[in-house]
């Protein structure tokens, strides 16, 4: 079954743009590398919670927008053997291609997918 890596992160909203095109780079990368897809959300309709939500979890700041990702990969071992190439691939190097959002903030993690209806 596939597996998933999912992220959230806060991205200044002003930099909407910037982001988009960071994101199709960066999708067309973990797809040489065995990814399926990435799929990138705008946040449109994250409200702000009382003991915890999107926001509140990437320290949204008032001039930010809440942006949620995930990528398919085939398999873990797709995912981990694709990861490993990514964080070689010079196009990745932050130095050069710096991600237009505090990556300090950035939420990640992988997932086993137990339904897929």
């Amino acid at each position: 079954m596939d597996y998933i890596d999912g992220f959230v992160a806060a991205v200044p909203t002003e930099n909407k743009d910037i982001y988009m095109q960071h994101a199709k780079e960066y999708a067309q990368i973990f797809k040489e590398y065995g990814a399926k897809k990435l799929v990138e959300c705008w946040g449109d309709d994250v409200p702000d919670g009382e003991v915890t939500s999107f926001p509140m979890a990437v320290k949204c700041e008032e001039n930010e927008t809440v942006v949620f990702s995930w990528v398919v990969w085939p398999s873990k071992e797709v995912r981990d053997d694709g990861m490993k190439k990514l964080m070689d691939d010079e196009r990745m190097d932050l130095e050069k291609n710096p991600m237009p959002f505090d990556g300090k903030r950035l939420i990640y993690g992988g997932f086993q997918m137990i339904v897929n209806e």
